[in-house]
């Protein structure tokens, strides 16, 4: 019997995005790829038995194992409808697989052999300081406590247990994130066919409040002229003072600016277009002359690595976390008063309230997710025009604040 020709491609697939609503497209004989909100593309199988729907998953979308190809998929569809021919249901097969499975304690069935798979996939889409941070929770709160367990035995109580002993240590916010790691991981081995629940779903209610406190940031212009004042004579080393010339006039997020790249500067177009860290989209940030000039001068020093800002220890590795914060309070300026972060909020609020430019310019150049009814989330060149407008306006601003002169005008 001839097969009916296949509906689905390798291009087709890697050409679907995600939708607010997940979808389903098929390739035939009730093979199909589900496209969740967040992109990921399960494939699933529809069938019929003894007059009873029934659907069966063969797992994530891609060409390395443990992910399944197109070509894979089809294969496994081709075995559950033999089985189905010859009176087997195919999802009450594999469920037995899985439970002859939990006999055998291996480093293939063990919740650390999930969460290293879970963390290896999700690599792909963070930035690597992201990707670094979580490692670094899984390794030193998870795995001690949970790698050796199997799969598809780990309780919430497992789970609770090593939240709490994040709680104890005073890092409510940590287990909250961890809490989170947990659920992804737990949810990737459900898509995958390792996993039948959750344990982690209904933890965080019972975790500590976290108590949300603003970044210090200062947003009256005067005292952010005078705060410019003492960190544009900062003392101290010429990358660090650079940085902290630069922190205020691009008011990009702080581990954005330490690891800024001078592959992604051009000088003489005067722009910065690099993976912003939230988003993981490209951003592109205008370079006033003033900006340019700071930028010509350090690659004059540091143009030889990969990093415009690197380590005073190895030019290979970008400047430390702490770089600004610890230059601000040798300056004398209090954690309560302004912090690394806190550049962004002074220019957001400057920007709207004195200088008058429009809400969602300022936000698209701090590289948050900006959308409106008809397109959705714009892209990060959306308006750069305007962008580049306001970003010159700004470092001309700081200028003059910085002199002594408060003026609104633009």
């Amino acid at each position: 019997m001839a097969r009916i020709a296949d509906k689905l491609t390798d291009i087709g697939i890697k050409a679907l995005r995600s939708r607010p609503r997940a979808y389903r497209v098929s390739d035939g004989r009730g093979l199909y790829l589900e496209v969740s909100v967040t992109g990921a593309k399960l494939w699933r199988l529809k069938y019929r038995i003894a007059g009873k729907e029934g659907r069966l998953s063969f797992g994530l979308y891609g060409a390395k194992p443990p992910l399944v190809s197109l070509a894979e998929a089809r294969k496994r569809a081709d075995r559950a409808r033999h089985d189905i021919s010859e009176g087997l249901d195919p999802a009450r097969e594999k469920a037995k697989g899985k439970a002859a499975g939990r006999l055998r304690l291996s480093a293939d069935n063990t919740f650390g052999a999930l969460a290293n798979e879970w963390h290896a996939f999700k690599s792909q889409r963070w930035s690597s300081a992201s990707a670094v941070r979580i490692r670094a929770r899984l390794d030193g709160d998870v795995l001690p406590s949970l790698g050796r367990l199997p799969m598809g035995d780990v309780t919430p109580m497992d789970f609770l247990l090593v939240l709490r002993r994040i709680e104890a240590r005073g890092s409510i916010e940590t287990a909250h994130r961890v809490c989170g790691y947990l659920s992804e991981i737990s949810r990737y081995g459900i898509a995958t066919g390792r996993m039948a629940t959750d344990p982690a779903d209904t933890l965080q209610a019972v975790l500590g409040a976290v108590v949300k406190g603003h970044m210090a940031s200062v947003t009256d212009p005067e005292a952010f002229g005078a705060l410019l004042r003492l960190t544009d004579n900062y003392p101290g080393g010429f990358v660090v003072a650079c940085a902290l010339k630069l922190a205020p006039r691009l008011f990009v997020r702080p581990g954005e600016l330490r690891t800024m790249k001078w592959v992604d500067i051009d000088l003489d177009g005067a722009r910065w277009d690099f993976t912003a860290s939230k988003t993981t989209g490209r951003l592109v940030v205008p370079l006033a002359p003033q900006c340019v000039e700071i930028l010509r001068e350090l690659r004059a020093v540091t143009g030889a690595g990969p990093y415009a800002l690197p380590n005073d220890r190895s030019a290979r590795r970008p400047m430390s976390e702490n770089g600004v914060t610890v230059a601000l309070r040798s300056l004398g300026i209090a954690k309560e008063t302004m912090s690394g972060h806190g550049f962004r909020a002074s220019a957001r609020t400057i920007l709207d309230e004195v200088l008058g430019f429009p809400s969602t310019v300022i936000e698209l150049q701090l590289g948050h997710r900006v959308k409106d009814s008809l397109k959705g989330a714009y892209d990060r060149t959306t308006r750069l025009p305007e962008r580049v407008a306001m970003m010159s306006r700004w470092a001309n601003y700081l200028d003059e604040i910085k002199a002594g002169a408060l003026t609104g005008a633009k």
